[in-house]
């Protein structure tokens, strides 16, 4: 079992860039494929990205590719969510989520979940 807490979130103008961090506790980070989902009023919870235990694999969901960068520093007990050039549409809760297995793009497997944090996008 793994807790996860999300921190970064905030107010920004469009084409803007925020950082979020999650911080892990416990010592099996490192063995947790994590990522970021994000779910805005009215929609599901959709993912936005996912990182492998060792960072070689990383999915980006459409919407994100070549604005959005995750990573994760495992001496630290941390993953990041870069976003640059945001947009309104990325308005959002932001969810950290780990998952007991190497690598996952599927929602379902990641069973650990943050609390969240608000990102608002103004236009």
């Amino acid at each position: 079992q793994v807790q996860l807490v999300e921190s970064g979130g905030g107010v920004v103008q469009a084409g803007g860039s925020l950082r979020l961090s999650c911080i892990a506790s416990g010592r099996t980070f490192s063995t947790y494929a994590m990522g970021w989902f994000r779910q805005a009023p009215g929609n599901e919870r959709e993912v936005v990205a996912t990182i492998s235990v060792s960072s070689i694999n990383t999915f980006y969901a459409n919407s994100v590719k070549g604005r959005f960068t995750i990573s994760r520093d495992n001496a630290k007990n941390t993953m990041y969510l870069q976003m640059n050039s945001l947009k309104p549409e990325d308005t959002a809760i932001y969810y950290c989520a780990a998952a007991n297995t190497v690598y996952s793009r599927d929602p379902t497997t990641y069973k650990n979940w943050g609390q969240g944090t608000q990102v608002t996008v103004s236009s």
